[in-house]
Formats: C-alpha cells, sequence, structure tokens
C-alpha cells in the first residue's frame, strides 16, 4: 500500500477488539477516482481522572510515569505504543497517528496526587508510552504544564523525546538538572535524513534532534541519547555514528533497545518494510527473527527489549565498545527524592484532603 502524505503506516486495519472488521483494499479502480482527501489530525480532550500511570514490569527501569498524549503523530512505523490504540476502538495504523488524544486537565490532575496526604515522592518517568513532544504540544502545552508542576514541587523526574521541541523547556530541564531533579534522554535511530523521513515522517529530524542534545547539555540539564530500535539490517549499522554525534553534542550517557514487533506491530513494520525498503525487506525480517528465537517477537521478559541469539551479542557487544570509546558509559544520574515539598501557597488547598 502506498503512503499516506507525512504518515507512517500503510493501512488501518480495524481494531482486534471490534466485532465488526473491515480493511481498505485496492479493486483496481482507484486510479479513476478523485484524489483522496488528505488525512487530517483530529485532537479530541480525555478527561482523565489520574494522571500517574503504574506499572511493574521487571525489564523497565521505572514503576511509574506519566503520559501526556495517546497516540502519536510522529508515525514512527516500529511505535510499541501503537496497539494501545485498539483499546480505544481505534486502530494501530492511521488512527494511532492521527487520532490524538489530551489531557486538558494533566496538571491539576498532578497537583492533587501531590497533594494526597499518603503521597510517597518517587522517581516519575515523562514519555513512556506515546511522545510528550510531538506537533500538537507547541499549541497544546500539556507537557509543559505537568513541567512546571514538577518545578513548583521539587518534584524529580526523567523524560524522553524525538523532538526539538524539548529545547523549549530548557529553562525547566536546565535548574532541576542541576539540582538533582531532572534528565533527559533523546532517541535518535538513524542520521540518514531519507530513512528518518519515511520511518519516523514527523519526528525532528536527526540534526535537530542533536541540536536538542545540545541545547539541554548547555542548559545544565544531564541527557542521554537512546539508539532505539535497532534494526538488523536496516539502521544497525549506524549505531557508532549516531553514539559518536551524541557524544559530540554534550551527551553523557546512552541506551538502546533492539527492534519489539508485538501484536499488530508486526503486520505494520512489514507493510512499510516491503513499501519502503523492498530491496532489503526479506534480509532485515530474518535478521530480526535472529534476535527473537526464529520468531517476529518474544515476548519474554528476561530478553524481550535486547534480543538473543549472535545477533543481537554482536549488537550488545558493539554498543558496549562505543559507549566507552565515546564516553557514554557514565551512569545515569540518581535524582534526589529528598527535595519534594509542598509550596507554601499550595497548602491551604491542602487542608481540604484532611
Amino acid at each position: 500500500m502506498e503512503a499516506a502524505k507525512g504518515r507512517g503506516a500503510r493501512s488501518n486495519a480495524t481494531g482486534r477488539y471490534e466485532t465488526n472488521q473491515s480493511e481498505a483494499f485496492d479493486d483496481g479502480w482507484t486510479g479513476d477516482d478523485a484524489a483522496p482527501a488528505p488525512l487530517r489530525t483530529v485532537l479530541t480532550p480525555e478527561h482523565a481522572r489520574t494522571i500517574i500511570a503504574r506499572n511493574d514490569s521487571p525489564d523497565i527501569g521505572f514503576d511509574r510515569s506519566i503520559n501526556p498524549y495517546k497516540g502519536c503523530e510522529h508515525g514512527c512505523i516500529y511505535c510499541y505504543a501503537r496497539p494501545s490504540h485498539a483499546w480505544m476502538g481505534l486502530s494501530p495504523g492511521l488512527d494511532f497517528e492521527s487520532r490524538i488524544f489530551f489531557k486538558p486537565e494533566a496538571a491539576g490532575l498532578l497537583e492533587q496526587a501531590f497533594l494526597a496526604p499518603k503521597y510517597r515522592c518517587k522517581r516519575i518517568h515523562i514519555g513512556g508510552n506515546t511522545d510528550p513532544y510531538q506537533p500538537v504540544e507547541r499549541t497544546l502545552k500539556s507537557t509543559r504544564s505537568i513541567l512546571e508542576v514538577m518545578r513548583r514541587y521539587n518534584h524529580p523526574f526523567t523524560i524522553i523525546t524525538k523532538s526539538v521541541l524539548i529545547g523549549r523547556d530548557a529553562d525547566i530541564l536546565g535548574p532541576m538538572g542541576k539540582q538533582g531533579l531532572a534528565s533527559a534522554m533523546v532517541s535518535i535511530t538513524t542520521l540518514d535524513h531519507s530513512l528518518a523521513r519515511t520511518m519516523e515522517p514527523r519526528a525532528s529530524t536527526p540534526a535537530k534532534r542533536l541540536e536538542a542534545i545540545r541545547k539541554l547539555a548547555d542548559a545544565g540539564c544531564p541527557v542521554g541519547v537512546g539508539f532505539a530500535p535497532v534494526i538488523p539490517g536496516l539502521n544497525d549499522h549506524e549505531l557508532e555514528s549516531v553514539l559518536e554525534a551524541a557524544a559530540k553534542a554534550g551527551a553523557t550517557s546512552a541506551m538502546y533497545v533492539t527492534l519489539r514487533l508485538p501484536l499488530e506491530i508486526k503486520d505494520l513494520f512489514r507493510e512499510w518494510l516491503a513499501d519502503a525498503r523492498p530491496d532489503r525487506a526479506a534480509r532485515v525480517m530474518s535478521l530480526v527473527r535472529q534476535t527473537r528465537g526464529g520468531r517476529d517477537y518474544d515476548p519474554d521478559f528476561s530478553q524481550r527489549m535486547k534480543g538473543s541469539g549472535p545477533v543481537a551479542d554482536l549488537i550488545a557487544a558493539r554498543f558496549k565498545a562505543a559507549i566507552k570509546r565515546y564516553g557514554l558509559d557514565t551512569p545515569r544520574p540518581l535524582l534526589d527524592e529528598t527535595q519534594f515539598r509542598v509550596p507554601p501557597e499550595a497548602r491551604p488547598q491542602l487542608e481540604l484532603f484532611g
């Protein structure tokens, strides 16, 4: 299937929980039809009851997180969050990229959580599911409002993004980083502008992401680079060059994740690969299966992030050597949870909970 302009997925199959299933197909008449209307992004407010999500996955480095948005306009074809749209009766394909939900009361909900008498401070990760700095953040400023609450309460947090827009909030991230209250991670999957454009169509360009690292580092916020996902046969040859470029921009730590293809993602990725890189599609999928015990995906917690087998072992060895070579093997800073405090102006509201 052909790509919609500025979109990653090639299809929009009905979510797996729906009773009636539908899927577009080419009936041979498309060429005679009028050109389809551009796919527009639709924003929908979600009036959530809580803002902090919790997880107990043993291979995830945080147990609480905040996701200002559901769905992501960046359109990264490999995004592990795509299946979550099926829970809302939508498609993990094009719907995930164009049907975006936001939480207008996010800042107020977070403040309520912090004011609860039984609340105990522990690091919160922002952007564990979808990107907190996707294009709509420029106007909605949901993520910005959350960071402002974090700053007011001296609450420690980490944040990850693919967007240069994070630099807008360097006035918060910089000072809080210097206080041991914040650190950031910028994900860079390739330095190849052409590959990035088709694989992550509405995310910032690789050059802009390096600019974001530089701006955060200059502001004083500890910043790392995420080479994620590593896609064998497609971008794995860039591992060293991406890490080197990030280190030169000011990154001090690094991480990687091997491509994961759970649930609907495996079909969406195959469609994209056949269209965007048909010359290497078979080889890429063969190498991916070699990291997953012969399958497209293995959900075992012990290896789902890195994979297993000779191909995965080689990636791990190269990564270990590269972070040592470029000075990215510094442990990520432990954030200070003892600085959390309820500001004086919020105490009258706290009395309402008594």
